[in-house]
């Protein structure tokens, strides 16, 4: 009899937990992380918070902006999400679609009014990431936004250097051509065509040589 009690008493508490709802908060970055738009929408509508943050510290806007998901963004902002609430690495929403080439995202943002200006842990802004790590439609969204194609980091290093660094021969193309200074030196003294050289991209080197860039 006693063990029965016991096995009545545990099925009880395992039956009681098993019909607790989920954490909304949780499950609404679950359905981000899934890119399931109509679950999201119904989280939302049960009172989700747009700014839950996961153990990275990201909200969902910041993973629906690194992945690109339109739908979400716009589901997102349109419920308050906070356009900048940036990670633990001080990653915005911002940065994370301009390093991802989302274009249409970075838009979205911007038109929400995001920070340009802001920096992550390693000083990095959302125009450096579109300059080394995305594609020229995210630079221009953020040229055509106002920010300076010679912004420098603490260490000098500009959004050029970075481009050349990477290889990304239209973003350079771009730069040179919204009036990037190609002579520019960082702290360690040195130009976009002596990085391009050291990380052996050639083709950048080629780029930044036929724009008057010198070693």
């Amino acid at each position: 009899m006693h063990l029965a009690r016991i096995t009545a008493l545990a099925c009880g508490l395992a039956c009681a937990a098993a019909a607790q709802p989920l954490n909304v908060h949780q499950a609404l970055l679950d359905a981000v992380r899934d890119a399931d738009v109509t679950a999201a929408t119904r989280l939302l509508d049960e009172g989700a918070s747009p700014n839950a943050r996961n153990r990275l510290g990201d909200t969902p806007l910041n993973t629906a902006a690194r992945r690109g998901q339109v739908a979400l963004v716009q589901l997102l902002l349109g419920h308050g999400a906070d356009v900048d609430q940036p990670n633990l690495a001080r990653v915005t929403p911002l940065m994370s679609a301009a390093f991802g080439g989302h274009a249409e995202v970075v838009r979205l943002l911007l038109a929400h009014h995001a920070d340009r200006a802001a920096v992550d842990r390693v000083h990095k802004t959302a125009l450096v990431y579109a300059a080394g790590n995305g594609n020229a439609d995210t630079l221009r969204a953020l040229l055509d936004a106002g920010d300076d194609p010679n912004q420098h980091d603490p260490e000098g290093a500009t959004p050029l250097m970075w481009a050349a660094a990477y290889g990304k021969l239209d973003n350079l193309a771009l730069l040179l051509a919204r009036g990037a200074d190609a002579k520019a030196r960082d702290g360690r003294g040195m130009s976009a065509l002596a990085i391009a050289r050291e990380q052996k991209e050639d083709a950048a080197a080629r780029v930044l040589v036929e724009a008057g860039a010198t070693q």
